[in-house]
């Protein structure tokens, strides 16, 4: 099949690699022409484990290009999928559909023969209606159908998620489209994934839903958490007890300092203006939204607590920026509110991160970069870590207590057991023990 990626951002360059990889001719178009020259040069302008060698092994292949020019692009394709941003429109939270839009208005003045137009990016109910309305408007004589087709990518494991899925959604109203889509996929029917078939409109709030739902897991343990702390319990002991029963299940049951990045917290918005725009109230996800914002800098204050209350003049060595490891996505971190609260309470900031330190620095003013966790702690009042990179999960002890200048480690991620860090004389503080 022929495929044309609009957007080669995250979303739409994985995909883009892993359909060249399924054997299919893929075009990844975008009009910023410094990052499809960078392609072109097999230089990758996002950390994704694995991505690197896919891109350059479908590149050699000649299953894979790249191009800053859509309509030749499009006119050959059997299928478009539009994988531009979605981010939260500044001011109310409504996902800001304008390059969704844009693309559309360019597709439609390109498309050759029938052609499915698929709607990658995650986009609120209704999306899709409004893209073929505007298609129709601006070609009436164009022979398309516009499909939904959700992403359900982890980063730092979105290839793995792509070619091994839980399921794949297809919400499509005409029987063509469906045709197509399926076999698109129809690699992925080795691995029996299953491919769920809905309205368009249900796939476009399956997407929605679901990050909600697991925003709300992550929200609801963090919580135990706290309660934990008050009562003298273990919230990774509860953790396990509950994600043990199969109807909860023990993934993202992880107590930390909230959820960050591209997905969660503009998709939790955009689903509540959603809900607002329909009176359909999401009281629940009103709840995880606040929840979770005001989490962040309450883990600064927890950091405070750790220095005695009082951090001015004091040294804290933040361990991990990025929301997630094996990313350099600074989007929504919660390091970043982390930070600033230490800074308002007059502390100084020393930080370290394997990949996400150039992005840090576009949001983070007056923090000292390190090149190792060491140099970060050397002379420090504090650690802390934040971000639960694996370099981070086998730090040496000993030398903590011997370079910070007061041992203590407060564990965000709860990737220590007390009795091992105390064994060395570090005060260990986590989260919900």
């Amino acid at each position: 099949m022929r495929v044309t990626m609009i957007g080669s951002g995250y979303v739409g360059l994985v995909s883009g690699a892993c359909f060249a990889d399924f054997g299919h001719d893929v075009i990844c178009v975008d009009k910023d022409a410094g990052k499809i020259e960078a392609l072109k040069n097999g230089k990758i302008p996002i950390y994704e484990p694995g991505l690197e060698q896919l891109v350059a092994n479908n590149v050699e292949a000649g299953r894979l290009s790249f191009t800053t020019e859509l309509a030749p692009a499009v006119a050959d394709a059997d299928a478009v999928f539009i994988a531009v941003g979605t981010p939260s429109r500044r001011g109310d939270g409504h996902a800001d559909l304008s390059y969704v839009y844009g693309a559309a208005e360019e597709i439609a003045r390109a498309i050759q023969g029938f052609t499915v137009v698929v709607d990658k990016s995650t986009v609120p109910v209704g999306t899709g209606d409004e893209v073929e309305r505007i298609i129709r408007q601006t070609n009436p004589d164009a022979a398309f159908a516009v499909v939904s087709n959700p992403e359900f990518l982890r980063e730092g494991a979105a290839i793995e998620d792509f070619k091994r899925p839980d399921r794949i959604v297809i919400g499509a109203e005409d029987e063509r489209a469906r045709q197509v889509m399926r076999q698109i996929y129809r690699p992925l029917y080795l691995n029996k994934s299953p491919i769920v078939e809905m309205s368009r409109r249900s796939a476009e709030l399956t997407k929605y839903a679901g990050n909600a739902f697991l925003a709300t897991k992550i929200t609801f343990i963090n919580e135990m958490a706290d309660l934990c702390e008050k009562v003298g319990g273990d919230v990774q002991d509860v953790a396990r007890g509950i994600g043990l029963d199969n109807r909860i299940g023990p993934k993202f049951l992880h107590a930390g300092p909230g959820y960050g990045g591209s997905c969660f917290p503009k998709d939790t918005l955009a689903l509540l203006k959603t809900s607002q725009d329909y009176d359909a109230p999401q009281r629940i996800v009103e709840a995880v939204v606040s929840v979770n914002d005001n989490r962040k800098r309450a883990m600064g204050r927890k950091i405070v607590a750790a220095l005695g209350g009082d951090a001015r003049d004091k040294t804290v060595a933040i361990l991990g920026l990025t929301f997630k490891p094996n990313t350099d996505d600074m989007r929504d971190s919660p390091s970043i509110s982390i930070i600033r609260t230490l800074q308002d309470a007059g502390a100084t900031v020393r930080a370290y991160d394997p990949e996400g330190v150039e992005q840090a620095r576009l949001v983070l003013d007056n923090v000292e970069y390190c090149s190792t966790p060491y140099e970060a702690m050397e002379g420090a009042d504090c650690a802390a870590i934040v971000t639960e990179w694996d370099e981070l999960r086998a730090l040496d002890l000993k030398r903590m207590a011997r370079i910070l200048k007061q041992p203590v480690l407060v564990d965000l991620r709860n990737v220590y057991d007390r009795a091992d860090v105390e064994m060395y004389g570090l005060s260990y503080s986590g989260i919900g023990r």
